[in-house]
């Protein structure tokens, strides 16, 4: 499935969660064609996400709805400023009231975060990486705040690149075997896939170097520090992409990015995101 098509599932199945059988609240007092318009208020400063997602949410609930954008995605934001304006039935903002709240102030937290993180390597080569720690069902959304928020998206799930990790390497019997026959499975299965293999010391890497030329694409230096990073680098001499991934943070991030590795991984960005204030208000005339 594509973005919008994954968006639309998650968008239906959000929807039957939260209203079930009814919104009763809003089906109890409120008559059926009453009109309304509401507005996103910010409360709290950062960098905005998730404007297009509101957008999508009103029009899948009702395709006649009007959305006003004042902000655009990736925008700093600040106390006080209005994000959107949307003029739809009354019924379609009070049922998709919380699930576009929900998605935008954490994708707002996430993209701030992110933005953090993407100062500190400025005027570095490294880019930033995100990870599959994400939230189940909402991974989607999560990924793409880290992307309004100026990082790079790794891999989104099992499917769509091989990575031989410390558990796979070892339930294989070693890294040389792991990458022969994932590179086999490879020619055999599905050509395009790439293959990163995670390496826990220089003699791992020497392994990788040694057999991986055409079948490895990126050699990923797990638990590092910056020292054996440039060891690793020098070792590697740019023939695999680099990934350095583990205890990386805002405190030592430029470290790493001044060993000249070509991507850091931060599970961070995403779990560690705290939601931004927002909420909809209607507006009365």
């Amino acid at each position: 499935m594509n973005f919008d098509e994954q968006l639309h599932h998650l968008i239906d199945e959000a929807l039957k969660e939260d209203v079930g059988d009814g919104d009763h609240s809003t089906l109890s007092c409120i008559p059926a064609g009453a009109k309304g318009k509401a507005v996103l208020k910010i409360k709290q400063g950062g960098v905005l996400a998730g404007m297009q997602v509101a957008q999508k949410i009103f029009s899948y609930k009702e395709p006649a709805s009007v959305f006003t954008s004042f902000k655009e995605d990736g925008e700093e934001m600040k106390y006080g400023e209005k994000a959107f304006e949307v003029e739809a039935s009354v019924h379609t903002i009070l049922q998709c009231e919380r699930l576009v709240l929900n998605c935008m102030q954490r994708m707002s937290g996430i993209a701030t975060l992110t933005k953090q993180y993407t100062g500190k390597l400025k005027g570095y080569k490294t880019r930033l990486l995100d990870t599959r720690k994400t939230t189940p069902n909402f991974r989607l959304l999560e990924k793409e705040a880290v992307r309004i928020g100026g990082g790079v998206n790794h891999r989104f799930g099992l499917y769509d690149m091989i990575m031989l990790k410390d558990n796979h390497i070892d339930y294989c019997g070693g890294i040389e075997n792991a990458i022969e026959q994932a590179f086999d499975y490879v020619q055999t299965k599905k050509p395009d896939l790439k293959i990163e293999v995670e390496t826990r010391n220089l003699d791992d890497v020497r392994k990788v170097i040694a057999i991986g030329k055409g079948k490895v694409f990126r050699i990923m230096l797990d638990n590092f520090t910056p020292e054996q990073i440039e060891e690793a680098l020098g070792l590697i001499e740019g023939e695999f992409e680099t990934e350095a991934s583990g205890g990386i943070n805002l405190d030592n991030i430029e470290d790493y990015a001044k060993t000249g590795v070509d991507y850091v991984s931060v599970g961070a960005l995403i779990h560690q995101a705290k939601s931004l204030d927002l909420s909809l208000k209607a507006v009365i005339v």
